[in-house]
């Protein structure tokens, strides 16, 4: 049977989330063994606190959820982030330059950021695949991979749609064996989960962690 909750980064990015919700997904974590706890950067001490003694890594978000911050302040805040017990940065980069064919920019902008995680952090570069057409798809995770990131990561989960097999499929077949794939937005069930990994995903982004991992139980 396949270990899947080491695929799953336990993510809670609600904007009302406060840390009692936080201690529970962190416990949560702890007790189905997930790859790590994705919370907001105002959360990752505190995550960081519960967590240290365990196996289970803390992500959290830079840019997040538009991706429409300066690059320095995207490197601050993962510099931040870091310092604060962060080993795992989920960004998003900058759709509207890549909208705008300013691909030059999207590198420099994930550069700026892989410059504050190297050595200290994996980077997962979120393309919000629902705002992009395939060929856009092709040069964000073309960018990722020229920039020196770990992962591309299809979705926030804060926008018109999540993941998609298909998606995926494309992102793998771009990145290869070079990067991760994180598949995110939307994952609610244990069919969904290992769809996503059939078509590629190395790591899954989800709130229902539980619920998929007593699914794959019963």
């Amino acid at each position: 049977m396949i270990d899947l909750a080491s695929y799953i980064d336990h993510t809670i990015l609600k904007p009302e989330a406060n840390e009692n919700d936080i201690e529970r997904v962190c416990r949560e974590a702890m007790e189905y063994g997930f790859a790590s706890v994705c919370v907001n950067p105002c959360y990752v001490n505190l995550a960081y606190n519960i967590l240290k003694d365990s196996s289970v890594k803390v992500c959290t978000v830079i840019g997040f959820p538009l991706g429409a911050s300066t690059s320095a302040v995207k490197a601050f805040e993962a510099k931040e982030a870091i310092k604060n017990g962060a080993q795992e940065i989920d960004m998003v980069l900058n759709i509207g330059a890549l909208k705008s064919g300013n691909i030059e920019y999207v590198k420099n902008d994930i550069e700026s950021v892989v410059k504050s995680c190297k050595g200290k952090a994996l980077l997962k570069v979120i393309i919000e695949t629902c705002l992009l057409n395939d060929e856009e798809k092709v040069q964000a995770c073309k960018a990722a991979k020229l920039a020196g990131a770990d992962y591309v990561k299809t979705s926030t989960g804060f926008s018109k749609a999540g993941a998609t097999e298909e998606d995926v499929i494309l992102m793998k077949r771009v990145v290869g064996e070079d990067l991760g794939v994180k598949a995110s937005g939307g994952i609610r069930d244990l069919n969904t989960a290992l769809a996503m990994i059939r078509a590629g995903a190395t790591r899954i982004g989800a709130s229902s962690s539980v619920k998929i991992i007593k699914e794959l139980k019963k």
